[in-house]
């Protein structure tokens, strides 16, 4: 009884541990990659007369509607679209690159058609890769005066680099999105945080 007690609590320990890794690094990785003045929070934050750009970055999607990580990428691109700029757009990026249909298309219907969202949408319908997202979506950020590129936490910040090692001048735009909540996606983010600190790794060293 003893034993099996202990084990139990040891189990709910480590659960605890797991999420709270994932929680911890995840908003880490939310809070790199800006430029000094870029920290700041997208929600609210940019200059009224300013153009705001939200880039949100596909994920593999084989079906005919978009899956649950592009369904929370839609739903924070959206959330991070700034209320207070003169002009805000939504970039959806991702080609087809596990099924008929690109993912910035199949984002765009969840947008429009389940979210009910009316505001600007371009889609850069292209890319197979992280950095693809980034070459092709560049001339949709141009005209933008801030920027925010919402995917999962490390996704974002790797795209953050991408950006930065292509166009440093569009990297001084940046500002944060609102991809990262505490609790969302909990089961998601340990593994996400394992995953993508190795992708960043490589990155890193390969740069």
């Amino acid at each position: 009884m003893r034993t099996a007690a202990a084990l139990s609590s040891a189990g709910v320990i480590a659960a605890i541990g797991v999420v709270a890794f994932g929680e911890l690094s995840s908003w880490a990785a939310s809070r790199r990659g800006f430029p000094r003045s870029g920290s700041e929070t997208s929600e609210g934050a940019t200059d009224p007369s300013a153009s705001h750009a939200v880039l949100v970055l596909g994920y593999r999607n084989p079906g005919p509607r978009a899956n649950a990580i592009n369904r929370f990428r839609v739903r924070a691109g959206v959330r991070s679209v700034d209320p207070e700029a003169a002009e805000s757009v939504l970039v959806l990026s991702g080609g087809a690159v596990a099924g008929a249909l690109p993912e910035a298309e199949l984002m765009r219907r969840y947008a429009r058609d389940e979210l009910g969202f009316t505001g600007a949408i371009r889609l850069e319908t292209a890319s197979t890769s992280t950095e693809e997202n980034i070459e092709q979506a560049i001339p949709l950020l141009e005209e933008a005066t801030s920027i925010a590129v919402v995917s999962t936490s490390h996704h974002a910040l790797k795209a953050r680099i991408c950006l930065r090692r292509l166009r440093p001048d569009l990297a001084e735009r940046l500002v944060r999105g609102g991809d990262y909540r505490l609790g969302e996606l909990w089961w998601v983010k340990p593994v996400e945080a394992v995953l993508g600190r190795r992708s960043l790794r490589r990155l890193t060293s390969a740069g």
